[in-house]
């Protein structure tokens, strides 16, 4: 898979294992977190996850000019790593606060994660940038020898962001797991079962006591009667529900805070395997320097014109971006709450769900790669904005399938869902299967997209602005997930299948607008 691909591709995905590892945890749990931990109603735990999210994308425009302006791209890199295991070090301590006196540690878990999307800054965008030098080189290697031994070197820089974008989803498909077999086993250890729903009802009780809902009294009796399942448990429900609510919330919740010092030993890890490797790949900022040496004044000048087309281009491109990511990390807010909430979820947890994206990015990807390789061979490749417009095509079917599903069951909004008897919850329930159909289309709409969008953006970019401009792709990314607490708000004000109505209507219309630009793309990436 490696063959004809600059040295240095392999190594520069495992150090990116790490950061996925954390990353994906992070997705799977943070907003089941923040309403389990904080008792925090959907929409602003979604919110919290939405600005977290952004800033990680945001804040990568601010390591790339950090780096651009330093020459220092390694240094940034492994000073991103060191930020991040800080982050997740202060998030792996359980530290717990009696009920309505949660604020402080609230405010210490943003600070964490500000940390966690700060390093991340430093780290993503400037890694992508030496990817992308890497491929640079590549060609400048291939020109030496030849027009036909160029153009093939060309036609590699795609699928070589796939390889990358594959192998730094491992960590990604373990990640998922990790959270939810630690909280299972500590809730074990103390005489409890998992339920997703209860968490929220405790907090309920704890706020309103005797006053809470006759409605939601039941339920919560309901959901109790299953998960405590030692007699000290039992004992406990029976003689003080206030106690035992409390009790479960710090034992579930303290699972979740051990399996961040996983995340911690990922960033580690990943950054032994940059500095063991560091010295074998280049340095954007020096081949920058020699290239603007070469110039003369007049060449300068010429070249005015085409490097502004070039960012109009990758604007164009960006613009696109932030409605796909848009649509696509509701894997995070709403699809995860429709895991919680929908989808039974008596043998795998919701966050689970997470490892099936990763798992097709690892599966697909080969096969992609296959099938475009054979159109190349054949003559006929597809350029890579028109692949971007492909993708945003499959996310609306991904969409558009879960819409119609979601009105055949005759789903009403969650709010009203979550209350219904947990005899009629259950049987309405939908089946595995459903995720896995729909991760399938987004992934698929992913591997058009993601890698292709890193790849388009390495080909644009002027030399002395790579690692500025991969920070600008992840920047529309922070756009995008600056929007995704939108979801929510829907989800559960509507009945589901509206919501997922305008994701396939954002995607449908990117798609559109997508083909529409795909001849001046073509022209201007050449």
């Amino acid at each position: 898979m490696f063959k004809n691909h600059p040295k240095g591709l392999l190594a520069a995905a495992l150090s990116n294992m790490g950061e996925r590892f954390g990353y994906y945890i992070m997705n799977a749990v943070l907003v089941l977190f923040l309403c389990s931990k904080f008792g925090l109603t959907d929409e602003k735990a979604t919110t919290i996850y939405s600005f977290f999210y952004a800033g990680i994308y945001i804040l990568s425009l601010v390591g790339g000019i950090i780096a651009d302006r330093t020459q220092n791209y390694k240094g940034t890199i492994m000073t991103g790593l060191v930020i991040m295991a800080s982050g997740y070090i202060v998030l792996s301590v359980p530290l717990m606060a009696a009920p309505g006196e949660s604020t402080g540690i609230l405010v210490l878990t943003c600070v964490a994660l500000f940390l966690i999307a700060f390093g991340n800054g430093l780290f993503k965008g400037n890694l992508q940038a030496i990817v992308g030098q890497m491929y640079d080189n590549f060609e400048a290697e291939a020109a030496k020898k030849g027009e036909e031994a160029l153009r093939i070197a060309k036609s590699r820089r795609d699928s070589g962001f796939q390889i990358f974008y594959m192998f730094i989803n491992v960590g990604g498909l373990i990640a998922p797991f990790v959270a939810p077999l630690l909280r299972s086993w500590w809730l074990g250890v103390n005489g409890f079962e998992y339920n997703a729903a209860l968490p929220a009802f405790c907090h309920q009780f704890l706020a309103e006591g005797p006053a809470m809902a006759a409605e939601a009294m039941s339920k919560m009796q309901e959901l109790i009667a299953v998960v405590a399942i030692s007699p000290e448990t039992q004992a406990l429900a029976a003689s003080d529900l206030a106690a035992f609510s409390n009790s479960y919330l710090e034992v579930f919740n303290t699972g979740i805070h051990y399996s961040f010092i996983a995340s911690v030993a990922a960033m580690l890890i990943s950054l032994t395997i940059f500095l063991a490797t560091k010295k074998g790949f280049p340095t954007p900022a020096k081949k920058a320097a020699v290239d603007s040496v070469s110039y003369t004044a007049e060449e300068k000048a010429a070249m005015a014109k085409e490097i502004k087309q070039r960012l109009y281009a990758l604007f164009a491109v960006l613009g696109i971006a932030i409605f796909f990511w848009f649509s696509f990390h509701q894997n995070g807010t709403s699809l995860s709450l429709f895991a919680r909430d929908f989808v039974d979820s008596s043998a795998i947890a919701p966050e689970i769900w997470q490892a099936v994206n990763p798992f097709f990015v690892i599966v697909l990807t080969p096969i992609i790669m296959w099938f475009f390789g054979n159109l190349t061979k054949k003559g006929r490749e597809i350029s890579t904005p028109r692949k971007i417009a492909i993708g945003m095509g499959i996310a609306t079917l991904g969409y558009v399938f879960l819409m119609l599903f979601s009105m055949m069951k005759g789903y009403p909004s969650a709010e009203t869902f979550r209350l219904l008897p947990e005899a009629e919850v259950t049987a309405q329930k939908a089946g595995w299967w459903v995720l896995i159909v729909l991760y399938f289309f987004l992934t698929v709409a992913e591997l058009f997209i993601s890698p292709l969008g890193l790849s388009f953006v390495s080909k644009v970019a002027p030399k002395s602005m790579l690692g500025l401009c991969q920070g600008l792709w992840l920047g529309a990314t922070a756009v995008g997930n600056g929007l995704l607490w939108i979801g929510p708000l829907m989800y559960n004000a509507w009945p589901i299948q509206y919501a997922w109505l305008v994701f396939a209507a954002v995607c449908f219309v990117s798609m559109v607008v997508m083909l529409g630009m795909v001849k001046w793309l073509e022209r201007v990436a050449k």
